[in-house]
Parts: C-alpha cells; sequence; structure tokens
C-alpha cells in the first residue's frame, strides 16, 4: 500500500513538472513555468498594489489552482470551512515568506523548477530552504504550535474559491482599472486558456496528494516518512527530462533567467521561506490549496503573501537579474530575527500555560 502511495505521488510530481517545462515553453518566463510567489506578485500588481510595471499580469495558474483544489475538494467531501488558529501571525508569517521568496527570485515549487533547468542557483536555495526547514523542527520538537483551528461558517470557507472567480472575471474582461504588463516576465505568458487548464490539473494534483515542499523534508527527518519527497523527486526528475528534451535545460550558475549568483542572500532568503513554511504547516502552494478547501487561516497567509508581494516591490525588497538589494537583504536578516522570535515566545507562553494547568 504505502509503496503504491509513493508511486502515486511520484507520478503526481512528475505531471507537475511536465507542466512547469510545456508552460515555460509556451511562453511563460524562463525557468518560470510555474511560480507561486512570483504569479501571486504579478496579480498584486496587476490589481494595483504595486507598481512596478514589468510584473503585471493576472496569472490564471493561480486561478485554476485554487479552483482545481475547489473543485476536487468539494467532490470528495472534504471541503471544510475551518480557522481561527492565530490568523494574525500567520498573516505576518505569510508576508514574511514572500519577501523571502523575491529576495531569492521565487517560490520553492520554482526553486525545484530552476534545478530541473540546470540553475545551479538554485541548489544553494534549496540548501537554504532545508536549514530553514531544520531550524523550524527544532522550535516544533520545542513545543512550538499555533494551536487548534475551529469550525467556521461556510462563507468563509468560500472566499477563495470566490476570489478566483473574480480574478478570472477581471482577467477576461480586462477592465481600465486593471494593469497588464507590456515588457518584462508579466507579458511573458502561455497562451491563457492552456495556463488555465494546466492550472486546475496541478490544483487538482496538489489536493489530492497533500504534496508540499516543506513537508517532503520536515517529515523525512522529524518522523522518518519519505512520501512527500517522492513527490519533489518526481518534479525535478520530469522537468529536467523534459527542459532537455526541449532545448531548455542550462547547467550553471551563470546567465540564468530570473535569478541571481549571490550565495549568501540565495542561502539566507531560502531559509527564511523554510522556516516560515515549517512553522505555518505549509509551503506557498500548499498554503494556497489548503485555503481553496475551506482553511480561513491559510488563506490569512495567502493575503500576507499578496500584501508581502506589494510590499516587495514598492519598498525595493525584491531582487533582479542584477542581484539583490541593500533594503531586500535587511529585509530577509529582519524578518528572520522576528520569526525567532516569535517562535520563542509561543514555545515559552505554552510552557507557561501548561505549568500552570491550562
Amino acid at each position: 500500500m504505502k509503496k503504491k502511495q509513493n508511486l502515486m505521488i511520484f507520478i503526481g510530481g512528475a505531471i507537475i513538472g511536465i507542466i512547469g517545462a510545456l508552460l515555460m515553453h509556451f511562453g511563460n518566463p524562463g525557468n518560470m513555468g510555474i511560480c507561486v510567489a512570483c504569479f501571486f506578485r504579478d496579480i498584486a500588481g496587476a490589481l494595483g498594489l504595486h507598481g512596478a510595471k514589468g510584473v503585471q499580469y493576472i496569472r490564471p495558474e493561480i486561478i485554476g489552482f485554487i479552483l482545481g483544489a475547489f473543485i476536487i475538494s468539494m467532490a470528495t467531501g472534504e471541503f471544510r470551512a475551518k480557522g481561527g488558529s492565530n490568523p494574525a501571525l500567520r498573516f505576518v508569517y505569510g508576508f514574511l515568506m514572500m519577501i523571502g521568496a523575491l529576495v531569492f527570485l521565487g517560490c520553492p515549487l520554482r526553486m525545484l523548477l530552476r534545478i530541473g533547468a540546470g540553475d545551479l542557483n538554485a541548489v544553494v536555495g534549496l540548501l537554504g530552504f532545508i536549514g530553514g526547514i531544520l531550524v523550524g523542527i527544532v522550535f516544533i520538537k520545542k513545543g512550538y504550535s499555533l494551536g487548534r483551528n475551529h469550525d467556521q461558517s461556510k462563507l468563509s470557507g468560500l472566499i477563495m474559491p470566490i476570489f478566483a472567480v473574480i480574478l478570472l472575471v477581471l482577467a477576461l474582461a480586462k477592465p481600465m482599472f486593471i494593469n497588464f504588463s507590456a515588457k518584462g516576465p508579466g507579458s511573458m505568458h502561455a497562451p491563457f486558456a492552456m495556463s488555465l487548464a494546466a492550472g486546475l490539473i496541478v490544483g487538482a494534483i496538489l489536493q489530492r496528494t497533500r504534496l508540499c515542499t516543506a513537508a517532503g523534508f520536515r517529515d523525512a527527518v522529524l518522523i522518518k516518512d519519505y512520501h512527500f519527497l517522492y513527490g519533489i523527486i518526481g518534479i525535478v526528475l520530469a522537468n529536467a527530462v523534459l527542459n532537455m528534451a526541449l532545448g531548455q535545460f542550462k547547467l550553471g550558475f551563470a546567465e540564468q533567467p530570473i535569478a541571481h549568483s549571490e550565495h549568501l542572500w540565495n542561502f539566507l532568503s531560502m531559509s527564511l521561506v523554510g522556516l516560515t513554511a515549517v512553522l505555518l504547516g505549509g509551503c506557498p502552494i500548499r498554503q494556497t490549496i489548503l485555503a481553496s478547501q475551506g482553511d480561513t487561516d491559510a488563506f490569512m497567509t495567502v493575503i500576507g503573501l499578496i500584501c508581502g508581494a506589494a510590499a516587495s516591490h514598492n519598498f525595493n525588497l525584491a531582487s533582479s537579474g542584477k542581484g539583490t538589494t541593500p533594503s531586500g537583504r535587511v529585509a530577509v536578516i529582519v524578518g528572520l530575527v522576528l520569526v525567532a522570535i516569535a517562535a520563542c515566545y509561543i514555545i515559552a507562553e505554552r510552557k507557561k500555560g501548561a505549568h500552570n494547568g491550562k
């Protein structure tokens, strides 16, 4: 039974890796067939939350992720409106997670796809991501927890799918108040219908497999469960094979698309992403899927991601192919310190509560 489950999640990951390579081949930016952080950043720009002209587009892949996961969760009876587990702190974690991702230039899923395309800078990011996860595991072992969630109004759980439908209408109608990039990464995209269909497939796969990039490494270390790692391996291998077949594979550090080679900051920025992902209970794509099936805590994390994307470009925190910015480097360090302080405070608070018999 376990072997079958591992095979299924490997196949699911492989399909995601193939889709990532195909979306890039048909128009998405280089090594960015799928990137949750970048796509939410583009949506934030399209909605006028930041003024970076080159990264403004309503990405249909995000719409597909949400609706695909929502439809499957409704069909299987897994949709459940729940929340109330430190939503404000989850917003802050999501905000800081996005800053880390945009200093690195990609979410954990794009990190895997960059590796599958030969970008060795992403390997440095992977090491940082794992490092952040290991620190998070230390906090978990010491008693860190955001607490239990509770049942919510079904309407609350529907906010994320409603948001996706609104985005779909805006993307199709293209009203004057929505921004679309004329050049830059935001202007580069696969055909709309293809991207939407790809998103629906990926959303459905992620909902059924519960695949999470952070959980793969967390569970391997914490409980010696390697199930999710099979999905991660599937993503990278299938993506690499198809990239080679399509002539999209380039091994090395230099001249990689939408990437930089400042290794210290690739490491530290993804450490921030890995740490926040473990403390939240899921990476950006996992938070998106959870929010799509009724988890209002995950929805608050997604709102944090969107606001973090807006702040990253409004305050010059985001990196570019030329490298990181001074303010971005400071933001990563401050983020790591703030998250560590928050985790320590929660641990101390829980120990105090246990000592008092609460």
